[in-house]
């Protein structure tokens, strides 16, 4: 007497109890056996069941392909297809659901077509079939092929089904025709929660959270713990990350369980907030849940601190369970990179064996804004000859490009992007015009300014920036009133740039009408920058009175950098003194810059005070402040060369002084020779 088999050792033990006492199992029980052996992987024994079989009949057919498909043997599973002599609906669902899955599209549809064709009444299009081939049409991109499909659900009564609407719905949503998507199903109809669930996550994917939000609402009987989860993670893909922490507290008071997904969209909103307390309720409350060993989850724990700068934690964890995951050390060396730890970053980033574009992206970056342009060439370079680079580490180069000012390496960039045919988005062309801008070639951001047909307020502070700096006051000026005239207000960046413009060229008045338009006109808050250029601004025209007075006049105590700019132009003792309590204050707890030490020192020495220049100095050797040297660079052969004055730490530093020696007598003997022609 045949029971049915729960187990793989229960059919063990009834198939050798069969074989011992030589009787083939029956039907039934043989076709049991088939799906057990294969569902464990025992294909083969599964296969030899089969074989032994004196009968068999559809259940036995079907299984034993399932079994082949399972395995991934398409060979033998349309060995079976075909030779079976009754084929049903399961069984042509069987092989196209195979095909789809491994990718063998064009199988599927001829086979789906053959279905038609040959199925007959026992092999029907029924719901599963419909559903199959609209995610086929789905994946594919292909709505022409999807649209046929809905009509055939249609035709054959399929329509009405939720699993079938579903698969509407996720087609025309992947296709790109959301309106079409919406209309799959109305109001009154969506009481399927695959139904909602579907809809809710085409809302979510389009970004359209309002709609989503209104459907979720609708029906909330029918909102389980995916409803929940789409629409939270619908909030994370649009950055409404404190929506994300609402949703999750609702769905715990509505009585819904967090689980793997849930934790891992909170913990990605708690990053991007920085809320670092909200972070590590949320991290003990996985480990409490026994979920911490989940990859996502001990990764996205790493990603909380070290967003929020919380390196410490962010190592231990790491240790903990970090080592090995490649989500974990992505986001350590995404936090090192933000700090600037630099050695931290690129010991984790060598040990990599697999690095990814986010790893690639955040190490250069990190090295960019440290202004180590060098080490981000070399790594750029490295990156480039095994991947196609993307905008966004582009444009990454071309900022480091424009802080080193290295013009030919922003021109190879430049040259890639236009063969590659990058797009150049708002970020990319503004990145281009500020790689040149600060290169001193104003004709190329020129050309790259004049791409956009409608430019923003971003682009506009870029030119007009350029030119300033450059001492183009009267193309600066221009521009500004051109973007003015189209209706673009301008903000506090721009006034910086056309005060700067002005302070180059000592045009006091016009400097003047523009700080105060900025705050009449356009309600703008001057902050210390636009202070700082108007102090600049009197002290070269030499109006040292005005000055004053307009420090006395500023709402705000004045900074070190606004006495900066008041002491370059200072002829005051007194003022001098007090400025002095001001400049050195501020570094005398220990900045170890000593720049304002040395502008101090000058302003007295153009007083005649020798004796304050001496104690102003002595002051900075006791403290042991130093000044940053300044330094120039080189690019010979695609390398960069750095120079400090008296620096001899280049490996080629004998020659180079050699060089020198050679070039400064030349120039000598040329001068001599000049004056005794004279």
């Amino acid at each position: 007497m045949f029971m049915y088999l729960r187990s793989l050792k229960e059919a063990l033990q009834f198939h050798a109890l069969s074989i011992k006492s030589g009787r083939r199992p029956p039907v039934a029980a043989a076709n049991n056996l088939i799906h057990l052996y294969s569902k464990h992987g025992l294909t083969h024994d599964a296969r030899k069941v089969f074989d032994e079989m004196p009968q068999r009949n559809i259940f036995s057919w079907n299984t034993i392909l399932h079994a082949h498909v399972a395995a991934g043997d398409f060979d033998r599973a349309k060995a079976v297809f075909d030779s079976s002599p009754c084929r049903d609906s399961v069984s042509f669902n069987t092989m196209i659901s195979g095909y789809a899955h491994s990718g063998d599209e064009s199988d599927a549809v001829e086979l789906f077509v053959r279905m038609q064709s040959e199925g007959g009444d026992a092999a029907r299009v029924d719901e599963f079939t419909v559903s199959m081939m609209l995610n086929l049409a789905a994946n594919l991109g292909g709505p022409v092929f999807g649209r046929e499909m809905h009509s055939i659900a249609v035709k054959t009564g399929n329509d009405s089904s939720g699993f079938v609407s579903s698969a509407l719905i996720y087609m025309y949503s992947n296709c790109g025709f959301f309106p079409d998507a919406c209309r799959v199903v109305d109001d009154h109809y969506c009481r399927d929660s695959f139904v909602k669930n579907a809809l809710l996550a085409a809302c979510c994917r389009e970004g359209e959270m309002g709609m989503a939000r209104e459907v979720f609402t609708r029906n909330p009987d029918l909102n389980d713990v995916v409803s929940w989860n789409t629409l939270i993670s619908g909030y994370v893909q649009s950055e409404r990350d404190e929506e994300v922490v609402e949703m999750c507290v609702r769905a715990i008071e509505s009585g819904i369980r967090w689980n793997c997904y849930t934790f891992a969209a909170l913990l990605s909103a708690c990053g991007a907030l920085r809320w670092s307390k909200l972070g590590k309720e949320v991290h003990g409350r996985v480990l409490r849940d026994g979920i911490f060993s989940n990859p996502y989850l001990s990764s996205g724990v790493v990603d909380v601190y070290a967003k929020c700068s919380e390196m410490r934690y962010a190592e231990r964890v790491y240790r903990v369970c970090g080592q090995g995951n490649v989500f974990a050390t992505t986001s350590m060396i995404v936090g090192y990179s933000t700090k600037g730890d630099m050695l931290s970053a690129r010991q984790l980033f060598d040990m990599l064996p697999n690095k990814n574009f986010v790893v690639w992206t955040s190490i250069i970056s990190g090295y960019a804004k440290l202004q180590r342009c060098e080490e981000a060439f070399i790594l750029f370079r490295e990156y480039a000859v095994t991947t196609f680079p993307d905008s966004v580490i582009l444009v990454v180069m071309l900022s480091a490009c424009a802080t080193s000012a290295t013009v030919g390496a922003g021109k190879e960039i430049h040259a890639h992007m236009l063969r590659t045919r990058t797009t150049f988005d708002e970020k990319a062309t503004s990145a281009l015009m500020d790689m040149y801008c600060k290169s001193g070639v104003l004709s190329y951001a020129k050309r790259a300014f004049e791409r956009f047909s409608t430019p923003d307020i971003v682009v506009y502070n870029v030119m007009i920036a350029g030119f300033a700096h450059h001492g183009h006051d009267v193309e600066a000026i221009e521009l500004f009133d051109e973007m003015v005239d189209r209706g673009i207000n301008p903000d506090a960046v721009t006034f910086v740039a056309l005060l700067s413009a002005c302070r180059h060229r000592a045009l006091v008045e016009r400097g003047e009408s523009y700080f105060s338009s900025m705050i009449k006109i356009y309600g703008i808050e001057p902050e210390m920058d636009h202070y700082a250029c108007m102090v600049d601004l009197y002290g070269r025209s030499n109006r040292f009175e005005e000055a004053v007075a307009f420090i006395e006049r500023m709402p705000v105590e004045p900074d070190p950098i606004v006495a900066s700019a008041f002491l370059s132009c200072c002829r005051n003792v007194e003022a001098t003194r007090k400025v002095e309590g001001k400049l050195l204050g501020a570094e005398g707890g220990g900045d170890p810059h000593g720049g304002r030490y040395v502008q101090v020192a000058r302003a007295y020495a153009r007083g005649g005070l020798w004796a304050e220049m001496g104690r102003v100095m002595r002051e900075m050797r006791g403290r042991e402040v130093k000044k940053v040297a300044g330094c120039s660079w080189v690019h010979v052969a695609g390398g960069v060369h750095t120079f400090i004055s008296g620096d001899r730490s280049h490996s080629q530093a004998e020659a180079i002084y050699r060089t020198l020696d050679c070039l400064t007598g030349r120039s000598e003997e040329e001068r001599n020779e000049f004056f005794l022609d004279v």
